[in-house]
């Protein structure tokens, strides 16, 4: 158990962190639909930050995932030999951010043309310098992840997350303000030199900006020992193992992103009355960040995970504890899953400060369903890194992304952007079942699939009940869904509480030594 227990901690920290950044970063979201409350206004931000996350895999290439493996086969060398893998790594990665920067930076006018965002050359520049610098850092990140040093890595992390808040804060709420004469008139002058109406949402991403560059500040000592190096050799090593992980994790993100990037253009005009295309994807884009709660565990997870999976894969034990964590893991984004749909009424009015907005929320469940899923296949998907058969995982996901962009562009015209979450839903389903019947194959894991299936229905049927019957007053509404959740929160206890006796007992006995046995030092936490 005590790896178990390891990977619980490291998942708790990266998670805990991982949460409360999110929350912060969350906050983003009223502030936004409060300063633009015409969704058409955030219609480019929506569809600008999918191609920032398609552009992103490209620039790192998968090199995070090969520094991870190289570095666990190279545990028993000295210390310079992981230097070598880090700088080679690294290096690499800088010659692809900066070409592709290059190049995006030349090209921002015919890009602008192309995506049908007249005038938003600027926006296409900040979108390539932060594609960049996300890149760049993305291996030093890993090297704090590989090192167990997940204090720097959350630290900067939450730094991050509190000056991108700040400086939202700061551009759109108190310079847009004052400089409209809200507020505060005698700065209006000042606040007009902050804020231009011009770049208008162009401050969210001149804020991540801002606060990405500040990771080369806080981060430095991660880059220690760092020498720029391109050995031929070690370079198609690197390359070899990485690329089929690139393709895989290209096609998983435009798996993710191809409804916001699909929807304004293949809507058809008129299917929403009074609501243009570009309202249209401003409403989902924002309803589909209600998601976000899902990709917090699994996010937190992954951290955790893939250094510690690479680090037990070799150990006989290793498909056992895997059925245990993705059990719990499931259970875990089921009881997510059901919180937040239950409460969409509540979390709603709370993040969306713009009823325009809230006119997508029955998208919400079906969008955490998909990520639920496509999170199980995060999971199982270890057999084919560890067996070093990444073409399978290229193949599932090209699959996945295939039969989204299909869905797409079939249910979109018919459904409108129910159709989107629907295409989601149906690609992360069938990638995850290929993935187990895969890996079956090559690397059998007992998991407990009844058990899955049987909570994952429940849920579903929970959830497609309460909204059969709703509840228009909020105070009426919120503390009946909060006690069904704890209904069914409770009773997954329950039918678990065989699996939980030994943890509760071993939490027991660690009290109960506690006192004799631990000395804690003044201000030190346990």
């Amino acid at each position: 158990m005590s790896t178990f227990k390891k990977l619980a901690s490291d998942t708790a920290l990266y998670g805990v962190s991982t949460i409360l950044g999110r929350l912060l970063n969350y906050a983003l979201v009223p502030i936004q639909t409060y300063a633009f409350a015409k969704p058409a206004s955030m219609a480019s931000n929506v569809e600008l930050y999918s191609w920032i996350g398609i552009l992103l895999v490209v620039y790192t290439l998968g090199l995070e995932t090969a520094f991870f493996r190289f570095i666990a086969r190279s545990k028993d060398q000295p210390q310079a030999e992981k230097d070598r893998i880090f700088s080679q790594s690294l290096s690499l990665v800088i010659c692809i951010s900066v070409l592709s920067t290059i190049l995006l930076y030349s090209l921002a006018h015919e890009i602008t043309i192309w995506l049908n965002f007249p005038g938003q050359e600027r926006f296409i520049r900040w979108s390539a310098l932060l594609v960049a610098i996300d890149a760049i850092v993305a291996i030093p990140f890993a090297r704090l992840r590989a090192e167990n040093r997940a204090k720097e890595f959350v630290g900067a992390r939450m730094t991050n997350i509190v000056v991108v808040v700040l400086l939202n804060v700061l551009f759109l709420v108190l310079a847009k303000d004052i400089s409209e004469g809200k507020y505060l008139t005698g700065l209006q002058s000042v606040a007009q030199l902050i804020y231009s109406p011009e770049i208008g949402p162009g401050y969210i991403f001149l804020a991540n900006l801002i606060g990405n560059a500040l990771y080369f500040v806080i981060i430095r000592k991660a880059f220690a020992g760092f020498k720029f190096q391109l050995n031929r050799e070690q370079t198609r090593a690197l390359v070899t193992y990485a690329f089929p992980i690139m393709l895989t994790n290209l096609a998983s993100v435009v798996n993710l992103l191809t409804d916001r990037i699909f929807l304004r253009h293949t809507l058809p005009p008129g299917f929403y009355h009074g609501l243009s295309s570009e309202d249209v994807l401003g409403i989902y884009g924002n309803c589909q960040k209600l998601s976000v709660f899902m990709a917090l565990a699994i996010q937190s997870f992954k951290f955790a995970a893939e250094p510690f999976f690479f680090s037990q894969g070799e150990d006989k034990n290793a498909p056992s504890l895997l059925a245990n964590v993705t059990k719990w893991f499931i259970i875990v984004c089921i009881l997510i899953w059901v919180g937040v749909s239950l409460n969409l009424d509540l979390l709603g009015t709370l993040f969306l400060r713009s009823k325009a907005y809230r006119l997508g929320l029955d998208v919400v469940p079906l969008l955490l369903l998909g990520n639920l899923l496509l999170g199980v296949y995060y999971n199982i998907s270890f057999w084919f890194k560890l067996k070093d058969k990444t073409q399978y995982g290229t193949f599932i996901t090209v699959v996945g992304t295939g039969l989204t962009i299909g869905l797409n562009v079939a249910l979109i015209p018919i459904m409108g952007y129910m159709g989107c979450a629907v295409a989601f839903l149906v690609s992360s389903f069938v990638m995850t079942a290929m993935c187990y019947v895969f890996g079956e194959k090559f690397y059998p894991v007992p998991y407990d699939v009844r058990s899955a299936a049987t909570y994952i229905l429940g849920a579903g049927l929970l959830i497609w009940g309460s909204w059969q019957f709703p509840i228009e007053n909020l105070w009426i509404s919120a503390p009946v869904h909060l006690g069904l959740f704890g209904l069914f929160s409770g009773l997954v206890l329950l039918l678990e509480r065989n699996s939980l006796q030994p943890l509760l007992r071993r939490v027991q006995r660690g009290k109960r030594r506690l006192p004799n046995k631990t000395i804690v030092p003044p201000n030190e936490p346990l």
